[in-house]
């Protein structure tokens, strides 16, 4: 049309869907008993404190153990467990920073494109989550004294056997196996990210921030789609909101209710 090629843009009158996002489900306690008696399970499931704790303690010694636990508490992607570096972790900052992904094109993992500018990014760490980096830095180094020159010195964070970067799929097969072994309800590894912005607001976060620490380019997405109420969180609201009214009646001298 800017040609004057044509004289009416065909696609004016296209009517598109909007797609569904599904909205994250808490594994509350009655959740997981009606699944256990219909089978079903929602499309995007995400677990409490209780649950992810009960998996993070059973699984200390997996040699994968900081990697799901930063999808658990700081929200990365697959891809960016995949790509990340030592020389993205500062531990002394205690920050580490998303400067790329590994993901799949057709048969081959590739250092990819971003899903949007905001991708890149700083991560802040806590006390916790730098010792958790520092214990799997030391496991890795005695791996590699031990394997020698059998073992590449790859600089990633997460490797497989022989030192190099794992594929992403690996990642979520090597997930899917040990949420299957461990008898909790059935999450996906993006799953973690969900539970990460989750955990975040019900520690009384920022939205702003928790937008900021998953990358993503509108806050309207992280409160859409990525977070949920735990029950705990939900109850307190509720409480709060009826203490408000209840004293405003006690101040004027008054009694609501029965």
């Amino acid at each position: 049309m800017r040609a004057r090629l044509i004289p009416v843009n065909p696609a004016v009158g296209a009517e598109l869907h909007h797609p569904h996002r599904p909205h994250p489900v808490i594994w509350t306690a009655g959740r997981a008993a009606r699944r256990q008696q219909s089978g079903e399970r929602p499309a995007t499931a995400v677990w409490t404190e209780q649950q992810l704790a009960a998996f993070l303690t059973d699984l200390a010694q997996d040699s994968l153990y900081a990697a799901w636990w930063l999808a658990a508490l700081r929200g990365l992607r697959r891809g960016e467990l995949a790509g990340l570096r030592w020389t993205d972790v500062d531990l002394q900052s205690s920050e580490l920073t998303v400067a790329q992904q590994r993901v799949h094109a057709d048969v081959q993992v590739v250092v990819g494109p971003w899903k949007g500018s905001a991708s890149c990014r700083v991560v802040a760490l806590e006390r916790e989550t730098v010792r958790v980096l520092i214990r799997h830095r030391e496991r890795q180094e005695e791996l590699s004294a031990t394997a020698g020159d059998r073992r590449q010195d790859s600089g990633y964070v997460f490797t497989t056997a022989d030192g190099a970067p794992p594929r992403p799929d690996h990642l979520t097969g090597r997930f899917r196996r040990l949420v299957a072994a461990s008898g909790l309800p059935p999450i996906r590894l993006h799953d973690l990210r969900h539970g990460a912005a989750t955990l975040a607001l019900a520690a009384h976060t920022y939205l702003k921030v928790v937008q900021a620490m998953l990358g993503h380019a509108s806050i309207v997405l992280t409160a859409d789609t990525y977070v949920s109420a735990l029950p705990e969180v939900a109850h307190e609201a509720a409480r709060e909101t009826a203490r408000l009214v209840l004293n405003a009646a006690s101040a004027l001298g008054r009694q609501l209710g029965s």
